[in-house]
């Protein structure tokens, strides 16, 4: 029997400029959206730069080399001199060298130059928010392509420069983000564009004046191999977890520190932060001055299968972000049967719905407040645990969302097919 056009395999190209899911969301995104898409039989390749994912044996990796300017073994260091002899690679290494981000750009480039060296045949290509011009030229030269924006970045630059204290921390930071007049410019030009939440949506809209029309809403999924509710003995009293790029001024783990420092004046309490904050940086310098350093502890990297026997061990979950675009990390704590607080930053209540408690950003003593109610009262513990399993259980999953987004990829296939 012949396959319907909607049914057909679809041969399509992943990119990501960088892509190990240690690097945050991105990264995590690639690797489970190729699995979902390859079990659903789509033929899957993934172009990305250093760091590699980490892709299942029936995804196949495009290796793309760069300067690798921010490995932690070697940051801003060239490990062979010769390599500068490529005018791209000098270019990146010049402009990293004057304080700005170049790797969405030279990846762009290097994935189009790849692309047409190689003589790909692609379906669809999707880019995963590098939004350089080399995307650009993608899409208006070889293939249909569409992009996954998670969340404008734009915004991430303004509460860094409200954090910033001197006029010199605000011209790095306005140095670092200019690439986002770039970006602003190939997210224009493409016909459709996915993100991952309804108020995600209207921020980007608004932000780079994009039609919304442009845009298809497809939730990220969960990995149930890895979140799910761990079964070790009764959960400790008063215990917080929470999962955090420590120094980055938009996920607000400033706030929660403070907060917990309150808390600590009228009863016992330990936070558990997954991650690892800068030598000398606010983070720690907050944690010292607050004089919490006792009862705070920075887990530093941990490996997947560890998350579900962290989440374990905590009484709640916290995620004090100022603002995000989905929040993975309060999926994970739903998915993992623990109660959770949020903010309501972004995209957040929309995400949780009424499976968490919610709180307002950059309010230490609200989070304190809630994270209070729920250490003494039990049965809202187990209401909100509950409620949240059974959120992630019927709206985030993997397979779903690839279902979704591989029909965003036949509309971009037909559009194109129309306009050429």
């Amino acid at each position: 029997m012949i396959k319907s056009h909607d049914q057909q395999p679809l041969k399509i190209c992943l990119l990501t400029y960088r892509g190990n899911p240690t690097c945050g969301g991105q990264g995590v995104y690639i690797k489970h959206l190729s699995k979902a898409l390859a079990d659903l039989g789509h033929k899957v390749d993934v172009i990305s730069g250093p760091p590699y994912p980490q892709l299942e044996s029936k995804v196949k990796l495009h290796r793309l080399p760069s300067l690798d300017l921010y490995n932690p073994e070697h940051s801003f260091h060239v490990q062979r001199v010769r390599d500068l002899m490529h005018p791209l690679n000098m270019y990146e290494f010049l402009n990293m060298c004057t304080g700005s981000f170049p790797e969405p750009f030279t990846f762009g480039e290097r994935a189009y130059r790849y692309l047409l060296k190689n003589k790909m045949s692609f379906d669809v290509v999707h880019d995963n928010q590098c939004l350089a011009y080399g995307i650009e030229k993608i899409a208006r030269e070889l293939f249909p392509t569409i992009a996954t924006i998670h969340h404008p970045i734009t915004i991430d630059r303004r509460e860094e420069f409200k954090a910033a204290k001197t006029i010199y921390q605000k011209f790095k930071i306005s140095r670092w983000y200019t690439f986002i007049k770039m970006q602003v410019k190939v997210a224009r030009s493409l016909p459709y564009i996915v993100t991952v939440s309804e108020f995600t949506k209207k921020d980007i809209a608004q932000e780079f004046s994009i039609d919304e029309n442009k845009f298809r809403v497809v939730y990220n999924g969960i990995n149930n191999e890895y979140f799910y509710p761990a079964q070790n003995g009764t959960r400790p009293d008063n215990s917080i977890i929470v999962t955090n790029s420590a120094d980055i001024p938009l996920k607000g783990l400033n706030y929660l520190l403070k907060a917990v420092a309150e808390i600590r004046k009228k009863q016992s309490v330990k936070l558990t932060v997954i991650g690892e904050p800068k030598k000398n940086g606010i983070i720690q310098k907050l944690v010292a001055k607050l004089k919490i350093g006792d009862i705070v502890n920075f887990t530093g990297r941990i490996a997947n299968e560890d998350f579900a026997g962290y989440y374990a061990k905590a009484t709640i979950a916290v995620v004090p972000s100022l603002y995000e675009g989905f929040g993975i990390p309060a999926v994970e704590a739903m998915a993992c049967g623990v109660p959770l607080i949020t903010t309501s930053g972004g995209a957040l209540p929309e995400v949780v719905g009424d499976a968490s408690m919610i709180v307002p950003p950059a309010d230490a003593s609200a989070l304190a407040e809630a994270i209070t109610y729920l250490f003494n009262n039990p049965d809202a513990r187990k209401k909100y645990a509950k409620a949240g399993l059974e959120r992630v259980n019927s709206v985030f999953s993997w397979p779903k969302a690839a279902q979704e987004i591989a029909k965003v990829y036949r509309e971009a296939i037909d559009a194109h097919r129309r306009f050429s």
